[in-house]
């Protein structure tokens, strides 16, 4: 029998971005994609509705009322409300993974044999991410797995900023998580899922498959979602530090705050470019220690072969 995978998302970006993710997916063999736009976009939400394999939702009031009795405020209680609504919802696939619109799977060969050779009783695939440097989105630094060598191996790629940031990454290690559906008393979070509130554990990594993720795409656009960012999402207040505090560790948002309280916007510019800007430097420290990736992920052209008709 053929496994079936399939990704939910809750999305707010313009029409082109959403339908490169979409197209990007269907292209590598996502049997259905549970994709909620945040706000109304009818360019998306038209050419979305169309495609067979597509389940798109506005989540406007009446979407809100039914799934969680109003609307929440943070985004991220959003997304997990959606993956949750999507899991109840998934009735033709054997796997969900739930994703932003800025993550792509790399995979070796297809997803469908990678998660069809897993144990029966393998519940979760977990698969960690490859942050793009800024420039062309073709070259990726690898995920360093956790462990005595990683801050000496990130502070030699990264010797400045290196020992604050964990994993070199300005983005989030954890990746995302393919769930078997089926189960029963499922709960989904951005990182994690849980059965009847205890996470479901399993491998660390999947081998095979990494989760390209596009965190900062230019010095503009990563300025340009910084402050945001700061206040609510990936850089919050309320998320953990590096490493524990009584050894130095800040959390990015710490970090961030003590770069530009003392250096301004060029203090947050010389940490973009030492930690994520596209250079042949950063490029050849990457390669030396094995962590240097290059992935074309062509989102233009697979995005006019799913949706023709869209401007792109």
């Amino acid at each position: 029998m053929t496994t079936r995978w399939g990704l939910w998302a809750t999305i707010l970006a313009p029409a082109p971005e959403i339908l490169r993710f979409a197209a990007y997916h269907l292209e590598a063999g996502a049997h259905r994609l549970f994709l909620y736009l945040d706000a109304e976009n009818p360019e998306a939400f038209a050419a979305l509705k169309a495609h067979p394999k597509v389940r798109v939702t506005t989540c406007d009031a009446a979407h809100w009322r039914k799934v969680a009795g109003r609307r929440p405020s943070k985004h991220q209680v959003r997304q997990s409300r959606n993956a949750t609504h999507a899991y109840r919802r998934a009735d033709d696939v054997d796997w969900l993974i739930h994703m932003d619109v800025d993550e792509f799977l790399v995979s070796e060969r297809p997803v469908a044999d990678i998660l069809s050779a897993l144990p029966a009783d393998q519940q979760i695939a977990r698969i960690r991410p490859m942050e793009a440097l800024s420039g062309d989105n073709t070259h990726f630094k690898a995920f360093i797995p956790n462990g005595p060598k990683r801050p000496g191996t990130v502070s030699e790629i990264y010797p400045t900023y290196g020992p604050y940031i964990k994993g070199g990454f300005l983005s989030h290690l954890a990746g995302k998580v393919f769930v078997r559906t089926g189960l029963e008393g499922i709960r989904v979070q951005i990182h994690n899922v849980f059965q009847d509130d205890e996470i479901i554990e399993g491998p660390e990594q999947q081998p095979g498959i990494d989760l390209a993720h596009l965190h900062a795409k230019s010095w503009v656009e990563w300025l340009a979602a910084y402050r945001y960012r700061l206040e609510n999402g990936s850089y919050r207040a309320e998320l953990a530090p590096n490493q524990p505090r009584d050894r130095g560790g800040l959390s990015m948002h710490e970090l961030f705050a003590m770069i530009e309280s003392e250096g301004g916007e060029p203090g947050l510019r010389a940490l973009f470019d030492e930690v994520s800007a596209d250079t042949p430097e950063l490029r050849a420290a990457l390669d030396a220690h094995g962590v240097l990736r290059k992935v074309d992920l062509n989102l233009d052209a697979i995005a006019q072969r799913h949706f023709p008709q869209a401007k792109l």
